[in-house]
């Protein structure tokens, strides 16, 4: 059956083309599996909350009949505002109008926030841009400059909120703007399009757009927040829609609501941070974490951007999906929030996901996969800009920044045909990860580091059971193919948060200190009958082998000093060069490769991951051969370093955004 809605209509009706409803949750109250929700351009200011899921093969569709022309809003317009002195305005909102959630009173806080300063999860929207919220009278009547931020000149316009018996009064500091001559919006609802039950799955969503909600704080062990979201079940499609100004997370793929495990640390103070998220993920097993009933979403060709925690967040709900041909910006620009769960996208526990066509920049960081990244590929995404500016000082709580973090993994984590232009291109606090046939402006940080005594689960292939749990040593890693170039001078004045003095030569000299396979391998006694166990301790303790080959080092950039097969040159240019939209990289790399050739690398090559005993390989088992460039292009049999099946003779179009 097809509903229809439209917000135009005279009157609300049934649902029928003749007589639509005005509402889109007056649809989703009644959709049954093989339904469709047509609806037709207009503003709609509600919460849409499924009551039904459909099935494999026969899902709930629910379509904006005009590309981007529904508008699924958190926000109300406020007019009347009254003037007080100066640039300051005041308006009084009764809080009948919040219901059982308040924005204005509920604080963005929980595990993992790091922010000496606590915002609240309401906002004052100035003609579609989120204002700044002050945290005394003074600040927002000062109306100064917010020097973390990546936009100082629009940080001027501050607002603040007080309770006043049953009301909110909100003060702005509108600067140069007549309030009642501007568009003003505040965000009065949570979420958006979001299962308030979990299990509805098969559902998809495809065309609108979607703002301005009053989200949560979204740590993995806790109930992950969305201003659109699956919400613990399978199966789900978002596509074609634009995504903008969630207060936290813009797509939550994430975690459900559990009493006995949600913000522990924050409420409770006792179990160690790291102790509750593997409590979180056994508990997961048992409230049914399964392939069969979890996962398995498709979210493509979205623009998601300004949300100030992350574009898409997702703690084991994620596993087995689909991220692709997303363009992702302008994540946590505004920098009033801090902690480590900020990112365009943020997964915990991203077993077999693919993150692929992605472009994403002007993040604080691009694409950051937390435990749990086996099987995960990440491939054919172009990521630039993904550092703080120049201009701005660091933020207090803030997180690093870089293109490609993954942390505390057993692997086998496959990062392959990327174009990756910040100035970190990979926090590699985690092991067993390939890189193959990527372009890498960027250094490497946290090389052995950043795992603590941190021990993570890994799980049986290709499924979510837990198969064991163990320490960091570090290693297992693969590069082959790949193209460095020192993208920066080393010599610059290292800023906090930047990457430290050791770490500003990009290659893979930091890997120096870990063995080849070769020496790895001659510390056990395989040859032995009955080999003694106590020697196992030595190398169970050791890093883990690496290997390398077939890459190129350029203006400075360093290889392995056990590499054999590379190549080392300077002179080299690169340089993005962006005009409405379109990307076009101008280099010539490709005029100093002397005829350098590689070999064709294939999961055979790769080999398995150490811990999980997993091949770099499909989902489904089957190997992967790498010859298909950036573009999808095929390689042949001898093919070039770098994501680029052909040369560059000077400059290449590379990308462009649709939006």
């Amino acid at each position: 059956m097809i509903y229809y809605v439209d917000q135009s209509a005279r009157m609300e009706g049934c649902g029928t083309k003749e007589r639509p409803f005005r509402h889109i949750n007056d649809a989703a109250r009644v959709a049954m599996p093989g339904d469709e929700v047509l609806v037709y351009p207009g503003i709609y200011r509600e919460y849409v909350n499924p009551l039904n899921g459909g099935t494999e093969d026969n899902r709930i569709v629910y379509r904006s009949v005009e590309p981007l022309g529904a508008v699924i809003t958190g926000a109300e317009i406020v007019t009347g505002w009254e003037h007080v002195e100066g640039t300051v305005w005041m308006k009084r909102i009764n809080n009948q109008i919040f219901g059982s959630f308040n924005p204005y009173v509920v604080e963005v806080y929980g595990d993992w926030y790091f922010a000496p300063t606590v915002r609240h999860t309401g906002c004052v929207y100035l003609n579609d841009r989120a204002m700044y919220e002050a945290l005394t009278m003074e600040e927002m009547k000062a109306g100064e400059v917010y020097k973390p931020s990546w936009e100082p000149e629009y940080s001027i316009y501050k607002w603040f909120p007080m309770q006043d018996g049953k009301d909110t009064v909100l003060y702005c500091n509108f600067q140069d703007k007549n309030p009642n001559e501007e568009k003003i919006e505040i965000n009065v609802r949570r979420r958006c399009f979001f299962p308030e039950e979990t299990g509805k799955g098969y559902i998809t969503f495809s065309g609108f757009k979607v703002e301005k909600a009053a989200t949560t704080w979204a740590p993995p062990a806790a109930f992950q927040d969305g201003m659109v979201g699956p919400h613990w079940s399978k199966g789900w499609i978002i596509e074609d829609c634009d995504i903008s100004n969630s207060k936290c997370c813009g797509i939550s793929l994430g975690k459900y609501y559990d009493p006995e495990n949600d913000h522990y640390f924050t409420v409770k103070h006792l179990k160690s941070p790291t102790q509750m998220e593997r409590d979180a993920l056994c508990r997961g097993q048992y409230h049914g974490w399964l392939k069969e009933k979890v996962g398995g979403h498709i979210v493509r060709r979205n623009h998601i951007h300004h949300c100030e925690q992350t574009g898409i967040v997702g703690r084991m709900g994620a596993v087995f999906s689909l991220i692709e041909d997303n363009h992702i910006h302008n994540i946590n620009n505004m920098q009033e929030l801090g902690g480590a769960e900020i990112s365009g996208i943020k997964l915990h526990a991203a077993i077999d996901v693919t993150m692929r066509r992605n472009h994403i920049h002007h993040c604080t960081m691009g694409i950051w996969c937390d435990w749990q990244a086996q099987g995960t590929r990440i491939s054919q995404n172009f990521l630039h800009h993904n550092e703080r500016p120049s201009f701005c000082e660091w933020a207090e709580g803030g997180m690093e920044s870089q293109d490609i973090f993954v942390e505390v993994s057993h692997g086998p984590t496959l990062i392959d045909n990327n174009i990756l232009l910040s100035q970190v291109s990979l926090r590699i606090a985690t092991q067993g990860v390939a890189m193959v046939h990527n372009l890498m402006m960027g250094t490497f940080t946290f090389v052995g580091g950043g795992t603590g005594d941190r021990y993570t689960p890994y799980h049986i292939r290709h499924r979510t059971e837990v198969a064991g749990f163990n320490t960091f040593v570090h290693g297992d890693d693969r590069f082959y193919n790949n193209i460095f170039v020192q993208g920066f001078d080393p010599a610059a004045e290292i800023r906090r948060g930047e990457p430290s003095e050791k770490e500003r030569i990009c290659g893979t000299w930091q890997f120096d200190e870990y063995p080849t396979y070769d020496e790895w391998i001659s510390w056990f006694d395989l040859d032995v009958k009955r080999p003694d166990m106590m020697k196992l301790d030595k190398p169970q303790r050791a890093h883990l082998p690496v290997w390398s080959e077939g890459n190129v080092y350029l203006n400075g950039a360093k290889p392995w000093k056990h590499e054999q097969h590379h190549l080392v040159a300077d002179g080299a240019r690169v340089e993005l060069v962006e005009e409405d939209g379109k990307y076009t990289l101008k280099t010539n790399v490709y005029g100093l490769l002397q005829g350098f050739e590689t070999n064709t690398i294939h999961s055979d090559v790769l080999g398995c991951a150490f811990q999980p005993e997993q091949r770099f390989e499909n989902n489904d088992g089957s190997p992967i051969v790498f010859d298909r460039d950036f573009f999808g292009s095929h390689r042949g049999i001898a093919p070039l370093p770098g994501p680029f099946a052909a040369p560059i003779e000077n400059e290449l179009f590379i990308w462009e955004d649709e939006r």
